[in-house]
């Protein structure tokens, strides 16, 4: 008779600590300060293939997981269009997304990425964490995983977070 309340106290109790912490809303990850996972070696053809090199290379990197079928990363698009126009390196790891789809999406909207791999099966997403496009990364320049933003790079959440997160690694 007194078990119902004695667990409903508990997890009242977990869910008020919980709510107490810096911000309930975001979700941490588990790779920040750790080495970037491996990438895929698959890439689309005409496009430069994406390599474990290439987040070692001395330069902060924005890794991006997208898909040409997910409305959510073509919202964020242009914005990473544009990271790349100011000399910001955009890598992108192309998830879950049929080849010709892909290849036509990015000569249609434009190819933000200096570098891509692609994930047909998926796999590789989840040696990365990643659950549903977009989610993106921001890699020190020796391959470190500094920050992982789950969503597309749009709106206030991205701006005061992902925004400041990206300028101090550029710093």
């Amino acid at each position: 008779m007194a078990l119902p309340p004695v667990i409903f106290a508990g997890l009242a109790a977990m869910f008020y600590v919980g709510m107490q912490r810096e911000n309930p809303g975001e979700l941490h990850s588990v790779f920040i300060g750790k080495p970037a996972p491996v990438l895929p070696g698959t890439g689309l053809p005409g496009v430069t293939q994406l390599t474990d090199a290439d987040l070692r290379k001395g330069e902060v990197t924005v890794v991006n997981f997208w898909a040409s079928w997910c409305p959510p990363c073509r919202a964020e698009h242009p914005v990473l269009k544009a990271m790349a126009e100011k000399g910001i390196r955009v890598a992108g790891v192309n998830m879950m997304d049929k080849e010709a789809d892909a290849t036509a999406y990015l000569a249609e909207e434009g190819n933000p990425f200096f570098a891509l791999a692609t994930d047909p099966n998926g796999r590789n997403r989840v040696e990365w964490g990643v659950t549903n496009p977009p989610e993106t990364f921001i890699v020190d320049g020796d391959g470190t995983i500094l920050f992982k933003f789950v969503g597309p790079l749009v709106g206030t959440d991205y701006e005061k977070r992902f925004v400041p997160a990206l300028e101090d690694a550029l710093k």
